[in-house]
């Protein structure tokens, strides 16, 4: 690999992950998508290695063509599923019958032993739709993490609340909780980062680049934040997509983001080497504040009652 990206203690995850929904989202589109593939590869072969993948992306057979064309060692790469809980709505979820056979399903498909990771992909589960509790869902990736089919086991969008409901009396703690996050939008749910963070469970963050795309610049609060971002970015000769994702890990945070443009693939292999300062990190965090509504783009009718 051409390049090493630094890991994270205390699992050793590479600080930027490469994203496969969002834009490569393709859930009940069953044809393989070859761009992906081609990107996947390109990827791989520069040395992006953390590969973020869930079921309802249904990607699956994309990700293992492009490992097996790559020629990547398993042991040099860091991957991640999700199982496919579904939404409030409780109307939808993994055609599996639960988180471990799902598990058992993608290992087959990525010809592997184990995944590096794998998370409860929402908190929306429920003995009536799904056959099992959200507690007993945990259960079974306990489960795989004893068997070795897990490297280790986290969760996505999961609340203050529902974390204590998994984590009580439970035989391992949640090490992930992947959540949107960005400098417009800094807490999912309330005080999801804090907590985390003081309870030693890792926070990911999807959408970090969520103002540059998706925010609305032309505002005063909009604005003021781009033309520091700006100023940063000319500062020390980099994007303005570098100095977000900069941002994101100086907060102690695994940003997961993706491009199918190889010249932004060196610019997240690069991060490493940008070092803002604590004064410009706190006034990116203070700017990004300062934006309202927050720039919430998933999840909405779950958690907008936060904004």
């Amino acid at each position: 690999m051409s390049t090493s990206i630094p890991t994270v203690a205390p699992i050793g995850i590479p600080n930027i992950g490469y994203g496969t929904g969002t834009k490569w989202y393709k859930y009940g589109n069953d044809t393989l998508d070859t761009n992906l593939v081609s990107t996947l590869v390109t990827a791989l072969k520069k040395g992006i290695n953390h590969i973020d993948s869930a079921e309802v992306y249904n990607t699956d057979l994309e990700i293992a063509e492009a490992i097996k064309q790559s020629g990547i060692k398993r042991s040099e790469l860091f991957l991640t599923d999700k199982y496919f809980a579904g939404d409030g709505t409780y109307t939808g979820h993994s055609k599996e019958s639960n988180p471990y056979l799902r598990l058992k399903k993608i290992l087959s498909i990525w010809d592997t032993e184990y995944v590096d990771l794998y998370l409860l992909h929402a908190p929306f589960i429920k003995k009536e739709s799904h056959g099992f509790t959200l507690k007993e869902a945990w259960n079974f990736l306990e489960k795989a993490k004893e068997e070795g089919l897990a490297k280790h086991i986290g969760v996505s969008n999961f609340k203050i609340e529902d974390l204590e409901i998994i984590s009580e009396n439970a035989k391992y703690k949640p090490e992930v909780n992947q959540i949107e996050f960005n400098a417009f939008l800094q807490n999912q749910t309330p005080g999801i980062v804090d907590y985390c963070q003081k309870n030693n469970i890792l926070v990911e963050a999807y959408s970090p680049l969520g103002p540059l795309y998706k925010g609305d610049l032309s505002t005063a609060a909009g604005k003021a934040f781009d033309d520091y971002v700006t100023e940063l970015s000319e500062k020390y000769s980099v994007s303005k997509l570098q100095i977000l994702l900069r941002w994101v890990q100086k907060k102690g945070i695994v940003p997961i983001s993706t491009s199918s443009k190889p010249e932004r693939m060196d610019e997240f292999l690069s991060l490493s080497k940008l070092e803002l300062t604590d004064e410009e990190v706190k006034k990116i965090t203070e700017l990004g504040s300062d934006y309202t509504p927050q720039l919430r783009q998933y999840w909405k009718p779950e958690y907008s009652k936060f904004d």
